[in-house]
């Protein structure tokens, strides 16, 4: 479809690609005669972190069926298309607003502060107007964050669920909540066991159509370097894909998803989780809809109630709170490094290629299909990186360039915050730091791997419980006055002096390039 344009528009309107919003795209005061819509495949956005092609592809059929539905619509758009030459977002622009000399640049607020503030920079330098618009994609506007987070000593998620709770009406009794609890991690942390998972959907998704087939041939030629295998995509790029996609998640996933949510089994990728974050990152789906849906479904008594709520708060608390704690905190967030950590990224996550059971599985994962859960991000991949010590913004692109939901408001928190804890606890309290044993006993990747968890010195040693003890000890000062730390450090004091001798002479060989 060709673009339909106006000779001298008076504002150009930027929808950038995650903010793919078919209810809420037009501003209240759109004039179709003077406002001209903007979008552009700038190659500079896959390539500024090298992406996985699962995710450029997710953005580049996105943005292309949102294009058409605008077209359908006789909305006017100047849109480009990917070329074969490098491009940025900024040049693109440049060159639109010498073209159209518009009085005003407008865009509903970007979730990337690099990309925003380019992309002013550019109005300003053309001495044209910048508008960013409050995103009423989200549930809490940056100003009601705000207003929660100011004179408070510390910003726990939970307490900041609480409010969005009673705000919404959502799995409320009243004041108080259903069930008599604000959350049921305690009925949400069941591992599967000997027997292994229960039957889960095996078809999960949507296939490709014809527009994502076309993106697909494009990237696998674009971007033939990039790691993805694009015969697995599966991903949602529709409002109605995502719509199927919530539907199949609470008729056949939710009921069991609460129970198993931090499990992991070889060679089961999807199992009961929602698959939703992309969806709803690109804003294909509304929070509200995916949050109405599951509570319906508890109120049918279609699902149980931890199940629910567990995924409820996902969404209405934990998506909402790391957005306000990232436009909160930023520019200087990124940089953070409370740990200072010094690792490089060790060259095998971008390969699967270790004897690490746990690791190759969840690499080789995410590298193939652009998707892993969230245990196996925080407590696997974000656990090994955490006790390597991986310099913060190194992990941080690997996790914003690979998971096909990734988006840099969202990333960043939950990497440099909750996983790497390089903010030295805005938003966790503690270091999620642990042995090789909670591996094994949430998955079955120790079975069929060389190290032996409990092992923490000799060959057969688990890499994660070596670096685990030189971890407490290398930041045993800085960590010392952590109350939620304690019974760690009690146990790191009754290891002898020569067996800590050992395990840093065992961590320094793992950290050596090999």
């Amino acid at each position: 479809m060709a673009s339909i344009s106006l000779p001298s528009p008076r504002r150009l309107l930027l929808v950038l690609g995650d903010q793919l919003d078919y209810e809420r795209f037009l501003p209240a005061d759109y004039d179709r005669k003077k406002d001209l819509f903007w979008m552009a495949e700038a190659s500079e956005e896959s390539t500024h972190v090298r992406s996985n092609k699962h995710r450029i592809v997710c953005f580049l059929s996105g943005m292309r069926h949102f294009r058409n539905h605008l077209q359908k619509e006789n909305i006017p758009i100047e849109y480009h298309e990917l070329r074969e030459t490098e491009t940025s977002l900024t040049q693109l622009l440049s060159k639109d607003l010498a073209k159209h000399s518009p009085e005003i640049v407008s865009v509903v607020k970007p979730g990337d502060y690099r990309v925003e503030q380019s992309l002013r920079n550019i109005c300003e330098n053309a001495g044209v107007k910048w508008e960013v618009r409050e995103d009423e994609h989200f549930l809490c506007s940056q100003q009601e964050f705000e207003d929660h987070a100011r004179g408070r000593k510390s910003l726990r998620m939970e307490f900041f669920y609480r409010e969005m709770r009673r705000k919404h009406d959502i799995l409320m009794d009243g004041k108080d909540p259903v069930g008599g609890a604000w959350n049921f991690d305690k009925d949400n942390r069941e591992s599967f066991g000997k027997q292994g998972p229960p039957t889960a959907p095996k078809t999960r998704g949507c296939p490709p159509d014809g527009i994502t087939r076309e993106v697909i041939e494009l990237v696998n030629r674009r971007f033939a370097d990039h790691p993805g295998d694009l015969s697995q995509f599966i991903w949602p790029v529709t409002p109605k894909q995502a719509d199927e996609a919530l539907d199949q998640f609470i008729r056949e996933c939710l009921p069991t998803f609460g129970r198993y949510q931090d499990a992991m089994w070889t060679n089961e990728y999807t199992l009961f989780h929602s698959l939703l974050g992309s969806p709803i990152n690109l804003r294909l789906l509304d929070p509200r809809k995916a949050i109405q849906a599951a509570e319906q479904a508890y109120l049918r008594g279609e699902a149980p109630l931890p199940a629910t709520e567990g995924f409820i708060r996902q969404i209405l608390g934990w998506r909402e709170y790391v957005r306000g704690i990232y436009h909160l905190h930023m520019p200087e967030y990124r940089d953070l490094n409370f740990l200072e950590a010094d690792q490089p990224l060790p060259d095998f996550f971008w390969t699967g290629k270790t004897e690490m059971a746990c690791m190759h599985s969840c690499l080789t994962q995410v590298l193939d299909t652009g998707y892993g859960h969230h245990i196996q991000r925080l407590m696997v991949i974000g656990l090994y990186s955490l006790l390597h010590g991986v310099r913060p913004g190194e992990i941080n692109d690997w996790f914003l360039a690979n998971y096909v939901d990734a988006v840099d408001w969202v990333t960043t928190p939950n990497v440099v915050g909750m996983s790497q804890f390089a903010d030295g606890g805005i938003m966790a309290s503690k270091p999620y730091s642990a042995t090789g044993a909670y591996i094994d006993r949430m998955s079955n990747y120790c079975k069929s791997c060389k190290y032996k968890p409990k092992e923490s010195i000799g060959p057969n040693a688990c890499p994660f419980t070596t670096l685990y003890w030189d971890f407490l000890d290398r930041h045993r000062d800085r960590l010392a006055k952590n109350q939620r730390l304690s019974m760690q450090m009690r146990n790191l004091a009754r290891l002898s002096e020569d067996k800590l001798s050992e395990i840093r002479k065992a961590a320094d060989c793992l950290r050596r390039p090999s």
